[in-house]
């Protein structure tokens, strides 16, 4: 079954915890710079944002790569950089629309969430439940949702009792 990282950027408190853990995992230290989710911080107006890969499936980064390092995993479904094919051009980088490709100066390679191979330590170790890695049905099923929610309030009429998102 598909899964995919969702984020609900209004319980997001920009503790960082997320960057750090991440970067552990896949650096071996704690540095939000070498971390495959980035918090975008608005400090004036006291949001935070989580920025992840989208896992796009038809992904500019994939589509640009000159030498076929990025590839999708046939078990997750996430794309992934084949490190040994990348050569550092970052043109991935500079076309993904989510500012979600990073680059490793050390290495001279890019590098994006991989999903922790099925098992997003993000979602593990945040404490206030603003990233969580759902099965598709589950994400389209709470658009649906929010979309018939918002359309109630546009037309004035309030919720069904109980009706929550």
């Amino acid at each position: 079954m598909e899964k995919f990282l969702t984020v609900n950027a209004e319980k997001c408190t920009g503790c960082r915890l997320c960057e750090q853990v991440c970067s552990v995992v896949h650096e071996g230290v704690s540095n939000p710079a070498k971390s495959r989710i980035q918090i975008v911080k608005w400090e004036d107006e006291g949001r935070y944002i989580p920025m992840i890969c989208q896992q796009c499936e038809d992904a500019p980064c994939k589509n640009v790569c000159p030498v076929g390092a990025i590839s999708r995993d046939k078990d997750f479904g996430f794309l992934m950089v084949n490190q040994e094919v990348c050569i550092g051009c970052r043109s991935c980088v500079n076309i993904c629309p989510f500012g979600a490709m990073n680059y490793n100066r050390t290495t001279n390679q890019v590098f994006k969430c991989d999903l922790c191979g099925g098992d997003p330590q993000c979602v593990r170790f945040c404490d206030v439940k603003a990233i969580d890695f759902i099965p598709a049905d589950v994400v389209v099923a709470r658009k649906k949702r929010e979309s018939a929610l918002r359309q109630s309030e546009a037309k004035g009429q309030p919720a069904a009792a109980g009706e929550h998102l």
